[in-house]
């Protein structure tokens, strides 16, 4: 069993195996269940996250009226050929905001690790299918890898805004999908966790500030911005460029950061952008609008 990525990276290497048959294993002795059980549960949980990238991309709507509909304008951008950061980030920018999406429209999600930042492992998983061809059990395999990590990270930190601010919700879910896409796209297992190291070093510090206590502004765009730093991260890790501080020890500083947040800046939304006079006039409009239906 492992707890850390050092003792993770170790088990594939010792066992010569994948991280996400490691993390099989893993769950097959946790929980006491067979192979056969843990794989169709995950492959649920991907056919629940296709699902809502699908009905994300045909548009979804918050019933606030704050978030919809930037799923379909990024998809409508790509198809112009005039994109500057290139069609693979972009189509995976936007199938994290579609799956965001669906989730403040109340829809269906897969959280991973929360709800609030599920959209960065299904944009990243469903962009970089598109150029790597994977097979279902390769998919199920990505979300394996993705948990290994997220194991780690919900057993060493935590993976909650109200615990540890947004870096613990959408920045361990870009470094969960960017440690998985290196592992689809044929990396080592230790580029696994260098492309997961890079991903939260740029994440560290992210507050939790959600405009009147909702998941929509700015989660959905801040999973966005998490599915490209994962995408991107995966290519710098795959191309040999590794992170100065170990994996482990920016999950510590990650947790450490966290804990030093004040309460205004995890989740509370009385501080960031919720704070801001646009932020609490949004607050108050969606509160007299429910007043208002009661």
């Amino acid at each position: 069993m492992f707890r850390t990525v050092a003792e993770l990276i170790s088990i594939t290497e010792n066992e010569n195996i994948t991280i996400a048959e490691a993390m099989i294993r893993q769950e097959m002795d946790i929980h006491d269940r067979s192979r056969e059980e843990i794989i169709g549960q995950m492959e649920q949980n991907l056919s629940v996250m296709e699902k809502a990238v699908e009905d994300g991309l045909k548009g979804a709507h918050s019933q606030s009226g704050l978030v919809g509909g930037d799923a379909l304008l990024l998809q409508e951008y790509i198809k112009t050929g005039n994109s500057l950061s290139g069609d693979l980030v972009l189509d995976a920018v936007s199938k994290a905001v579609a799956t965001n999406e669906v989730n403040a429209a109340m829809g269906i999600i897969c959280a991973t690790p929360t709800a609030g930042s599920a959209g960065c492992v299904p944009g990243a998983l469903f962009a970089v299918k598109e150029r790597l061809n994977p097979t279902r059990e390769e998919m199920i395999d990505f979300l394996f890898t993705s948990g290994a990590f997220g194991f780690v990270v919900a057993n060493n930190a935590f993976i909650s805004g109200a615990a540890g601010g947004c870096q613990a919700e959408v920045g361990s879910a870009a470094a969960m999908a960017s440690a998985a896409v290196v592992e689809m796209a044929g990396g080592t297992p230790q580029q696994s966790a260098e492309a997961f190291a890079i991903t939260l070093k740029n994440m560290l510090g992210l507050v939790c500030d959600p405009v009147a206590g909702l998941v929509e502004v700015p989660c959905v765009k801040r999973n966005a911005a998490g599915a490209s730093n994962a995408i991107v991260s995966a290519d710098m890790a795959l191309a040999g460029i590794t992170s100065k501080i170990p994996c482990d020890e920016v999950i510590g500083a990650m947790y450490r950061v966290g804990k030093q947040m004040p309460s205004s800046l995890r989740e509370t939304a009385e501080g960031g952008l919720a704070a801001t006079p646009t932020g609490r006039a949004l607050a108050a409009q969606i509160a007299g609008n429910n007043v208002t239906k009661e």
